[in-house]
């Protein structure tokens, strides 16, 4: 197949660049080369035998012409970051999604596409399902806002009973998206379903939960726990581990995820569907962290002294049975992601600068903040 990958210098579009060349199909990258996310230009990790146009994907004409001889598409351009430029993620993740289909409608392209993949967010499920045992029901709260984070209550409690809530897994009809970026990516499954659905062109939405491997930008401030991490351990500096970190997260690896982008390519039962993409177990934030010393043999207590980053979630748990039941399974641990992704910055430079930026970025952003 001729494949388009918009994102395609990024991090998960760029695995899948290569599996696909090495599956023999012939791969279009389509990427504006962000400076946040690429900050010295197109990466040197792009497979040689690419085809590589540098442009917007808001851009019609740009977009027009990448579009023009493909038989299937991977979305992965996307904007994320905790910036409050709040229209940038909706012209960038909805518009460009929206105008992927209008322009495949438009010229009749759409006839010989067999599969358009839109990458969405664990995000559009909010802060996911929990459990009241008291009650006996289901609860999906909303985001916690800062009059709750400030006094370091971190745990969600019951509207009606004020007890503890259980965290449960979420699957893919949990839909609560709290924050712009979520927003915008839940409108890219809406969109991708159904005007594919209305147009004839088969369209499978992936909603990856956090990937995590080498070729991670290290100046997205969205990116999280591997970045931080791992840099504060290779630089001898103490970590902030947000809240009590005992936040429930789940972490898979980027050949996971791409096995999971082709098996979906090829299989027709994967049509009109969105599908959860997670690694099957739940991690607390300190036990990770803990891991990872470990693993890279390093040790730095780190800080724990009330902080927060505003806009989290509290727990968030993907349930993944639904794509299982197409024959994948995750077969990479967290360690193998955390031994990867060391290795991969074991070779950059400026580790600190880059540290540095993050931290200072984040503050700027009032996005880190501090319980009473």
């Amino acid at each position: 197949m001729n494949i388009l990958i918009t994102g395609g210098a990024g991090f998960i579009g760029s695995h899948t660049a290569d599996a696909l060349i090495a599956g023999g199909h012939r791969v279009r990258i389509l990427d504006s080369l962000q400076r946040t996310i690429h900050p010295k230009g197109k990466p040197e990790y792009l497979h040689p035998e690419a085809e590589f146009i540098e442009g917007d994907v808001c851009d019609r004409q740009t977009l027009s012409v990448a579009l023009e001889g493909v038989d299937a598409v991977y979305h992965f351009a996307a904007y994320q970051d905790y910036l409050t430029d709040f229209s940038t993620f909706f012209r960038i993740n909805a518009v460009s999604t929206a105008l992927i289909y209008e322009i495949l409608v438009e010229t009749g392209m759409g006839s010989r596409i067999q599969k358009v993949i839109v990458a969405a967010s664990q995000a559009v499920m909010g802060e996911g399902r929990y459990r009241c045992d008291s009650c006996g029901t289901d609860v999906f709260p909303s985001i916690r806002l800062d009059a709750q984070l400030s006094q370091g209550k971190w745990d969600h409690s019951c509207l009606q009973c004020d007890q503890p809530l259980a965290w449960m897994p979420s699957d893919e009809s949990v839909i609560h998206p709290c924050n712009p970026y979520a927003i915008s990516k839940n409108s890219q499954e809406q969109i991708a379903i159904h005007l594919g659905s209305r147009y004839s062109i088969p369209s499978t939405v992936m909603r990856y939960s956090i990937v995590q491997g080498p070729r991670q930008s290290f100046y997205n401030a969205y990116s999280g726990a591997m970045r931080i991490f791992s840099l504060s351990l290779m630089l001898g500096r103490q970590p902030t581990i947000f809240e009590d970190g005992r936040q429930i997260r789940d972490f898979v690896n980027i050949h996971d995820v791409v096995a999971a982008n082709l098996l979906v390519l090829e299989s027709t039962r994967a049509d009109y569907q969105v599908f959860n993409i997670g690694g099957n177990q739940a991690w607390t934030v300190l036990d990770f962290y803990q891991t990872m010393q470990h693993i890279v043999n390093r040790n730095c207590s780190p800080v724990m002294s009330g902080y927060y980053r505003y806009g989290d979630t509290r727990h968030i748990f993907s349930d993944t049975q639904k794509l299982q039941a197409l024959g994948w399974k995750p077969t990479h641990p967290v360690e193998d992601s955390i031994r990867d992704y060391w290795a991969y910055l074991m070779l950059q430079d400026n580790k600190a600068d880059i540290l540095d930026y993050a931290e200072k970025h984040m503050k700027h952003l009032q996005v880190i903040r501090k319980a009473e």
